[in-house]
């Protein structure tokens, strides 16, 4: 592995493997860090290098300083990730993850590069406007009691009020920047979608990801799983499974059109 993969600091784990056959990028949710997907690199086949997604202000990243609109993440996620995309590759984003990696695909599409797959889970499809008052602007107190009734991160944590401190920066500027994107249309992708979701999940339900059908010209599947909008951290081997068919199957498509743009 060359030293420039080693010193990224935006992929802080990551199995050695010199020669993969495709990488895929992971992005977590709102306050979630690379580690959310740490287990995927040594449960995946070795073909496919797992490269979890660390956003600025998180873990080693503390003290940076975390993004709050879209634009400026996109930009540094460009510029960072260029390198890592000589080989064939594929975005998973989960929740706000999801809505991070749909735009760094589209940014991506007009340098004519592209995913063999876009996987977004737990994320309505980005034409759906539910407005709510911005959660990012609410006081501690409330914005704590807020992240309670997602689910997401344990009583254990929001309980801790030393631990609370260090973490809400980070889950602020996460909120703000779901709270504050604004959708605007664009060609869609040529990559195909796969849209992930938990059935039990109060917030992104199976019409809200069906729309995702909209965005691609290629193809695109809905698949639920048993959990809530945090179903990831439970679907185990049957979502790792879900994932490397679809990849197989996009790995295939992407060297076909190679094959017919190149005759």
């Amino acid at each position: 592995m060359s030293k420039m993969h080693m010193s990224n600091t935006w992929i802080p784990y990551r199995r050695p493997n010199i020669y993969p056959h495709l990488r895929l990028f992971c992005f977590p949710y709102a306050g979630g860090s690379a580690s959310v997907f740490r287990d995927w690199i040594n449960s995946f086949p070795q073909e496919i290098e797992i490269c979890p997604i660390q956003y600025p202000g998180r873990e080693k990243r503390i003290l940076e300083s975390q993004f709050t609109s879209m634009e400026p993440l996109i930009d540094s996620l460009v510029s960072v990730l260029l390198p890592e995309l000589n080989i064939p590759f594929a975005f998973f984003g989960h929740s706000l993850g999801a809505l991070i990696s749909f735009e760094l695909t589209r940014r991506l599409q007009k340098k004519r590069i592209s995913p063999v797959h876009l996987f977004v889970s737990s994320y309505r499809a980005p034409t759906i406007v539910k407005r709510k008052a911005p959660m990012h602007l609410l006081p501690d107190a409330e914005f704590i009691e807020r992240l309670r009734e997602y689910n997401g991160t344990p009583d254990a944590v929001l309980q801790n009020s030393e631990l609370m401190k260090v973490l809400l920066p980070s889950l602020r500027a996460d909120f703000a920047l779901h709270e504050t994107y604004v959708y605007s249309s664009g060609i869609p992708l040529d990559c195909s979608i796969s849209a992930f979701g938990g059935i039990k999940d109060s917030e992104v339900n199976y019409n809200d990801l069906k729309l995702w059908k909209e965005q691609t010209i290629g193809n695109f599947k809905t698949r639920m799983f048993q959990g809530d909008h945090f179903y990831i951290h439970n679907a185990g081997r049957e979502l790792e499974n879900s994932i490397i068919k679809d990849l197989a199957i996009g790995y295939r498509r992407y060297f076909m059109n190679r094959e017919c743009k190149s005759s």
